[in-house]
């Protein structure tokens, strides 16, 4: 009997996995095809060509959506023909990428960091507090593991972060006893939701999973991960932690940043740029901050050097410089 060859996506997922890029972009690429098909009619891939790519990228500009989104589904598109499909064709030379516009991140003060993470409990204030505290991302707080947590070095080990790379990050002193006393709650769901495996012996080390692999920032009983047998634990809630939009739709009990007077529209990364931006500004050099966030070049730690230029690259505006009488209104 003759296997039926597997189809299109199939192929996109496998061809995905084997160069092992995470699950995210995984679920990016196949939605993006999926939609660019979509968009198509559902026609073959191979039967579309250089005006077809532009005028799904165009339809996507033309609904204002970013343009690291609009990147991210011309990488897709050319991922499916390049990598899936086998084809390199002349056109794809011609496809312009979206321009992506320079942003100055957005900082919290100091005192306005103590009020928002003052608002906070439990579990929710311990993942904000790594993430200002350690510099970490929102999805590298959610995957971090028990056995990541070095409390005698004082170091915590993100793994396979943003680009799959590893690096190591500072505990903070203010949380080593309610990190210990959070890992010993998290020990114990451990052991109250071990599978009861009654023998022999072999099969109960093999069917427990270890305390070393679990999440600590799971929640409820383990479960295994769609593309590996690794016992985890499940996942936090990956949504946003805190927000101070005035149509944000996050519960009123989420809502931290509002309540505690912010008027800067503050998300989980606020916290990372925060965690840099104070570094920066307490005299550390710029290689130490690129090796504790994780950037793989110096330039993209660059955009928090902002904060030397103290109030528009610290040039003293003329209005300051007139009288008294100058500035009457």
């Amino acid at each position: 009997m003759e296997h039926e060859p597997p189809k299109l996506l199939d192929r996109v997922c496998q061809a995905i996995r084997v160069r092992h890029y995470s699950r995210r972009t995984e679920e990016a690429y196949v939605g993006w095809i999926r939609r660019f098909i979509g968009f198509h009619g559902m026609r073959h891939p191979r039967e579309l060509g250089a005006s077809d790519v532009t005028r799904f990228l165009s339809s996507l500009a033309t609904r204002g959506v970013s343009a690291s989104t609009q990147n991210q589904a011309l990488s897709s598109v050319l991922f499916l023909y390049e990598v899936v499909l086998g084809e390199r064709l002349g056109w794809m030379n011609d496809i312009v990428r979206a321009r992506r516009p320079a942003r100055v991140p957005v900082v919290l003060s100091r005192d306005e960091v103590s009020s928002l993470l003052s608002r906070l409990r439990g579990p929710v204030w311990l993942m904000a507090s790594l993430m200002y505290g350690a510099g970490l991302r929102l999805l590298e707080c959610v995957e971090l593991r028990v056995k990541d947590v070095d409390f005698g070095r004082g170091e915590l080990t993100i793994r396979d972060g943003k680009g799959g790379k590893d690096r190591v990050t500072m505990v903070p002193v203010a949380l080593k006893e309610p990190l210990r006393e959070h890992l010993a709650r998290v020990k114990g769901q451990h052991r109250a939701t071990l599978p009861l495996v009654a023998e022999p012996s072999r099969c109960r080390a093999r069917c427990q999973p270890s305390i070393r692999t679990r999440r600590v920032n799971g929640r409820g009983s383990g479960c295994f991960r769609p593309r590996g047998s690794m016992w985890t634990g499940r996942r936090a809630s990956g949504g946003v932690i805190i927000c101070t939009s005035p149509s944000c739709n996050v519960p009123s009990r989420m809502r931290c940043g509002r309540a505690a007077g912010i008027a800067k529209l503050a998300t989980c990364p606020t916290l990372r740029h925060s965690f840099a931006t104070h570094l920066l500004e307490a005299g550390y050099d710029i290689r130490t901050i690129q090796e504790l966030l994780g950037h793989r070049d110096v330039s993209t730690t660059m955009i928090y050097t902002h904060v030397l230029n103290q109030g528009g690259r610290g040039v003293r505006s003329p209005l300051d410089q007139l009288g008294p009488s100058g500035r009457t209104r």
